[in-house]
């Protein structure tokens, strides 16, 4: 199952240790790269935040590893379900 996750920073929560755990996500990006689990994940140019694609097992699989993050408890997700589109070809 493939999700796309829209991270964005509250602002009105920003504090040395929102800096810290922003500064901990290229880590964590890249072990849920490293175990397949995460596929792209891209900067929102002029936000406070990113898009990353997930691929994983079920919903609570991708519920525990945006509870895991480091910026969980000071940003805001917006989850969107990813359907593949195949081209079928025409008659």
């Amino acid at each position: 199952m493939k999700f796309l996750v829209l991270w964005n920073i509250e602002l009105s929560l920003v504090s040395a240790e929102t800096a810290r755990a922003v500064g901990r996500m290229p880590e964590y990006g890249t072990r849920l790269e490293e175990q397949g689990k995460l596929l792209v994940r891209y900067h929102l140019v002029g936000a406070h935040g990113g898009a990353w694609i997930y691929d994983v097992d079920s919903n609570e699989e991708l519920e525990r590893l945006l509870a895991r993050a480091p910026v969980y408890n000071v940003a805001h997700y917006t989850v969107h379900a990813l359907a593949d589109m195949e081209a079928r070809p025409t008659s």
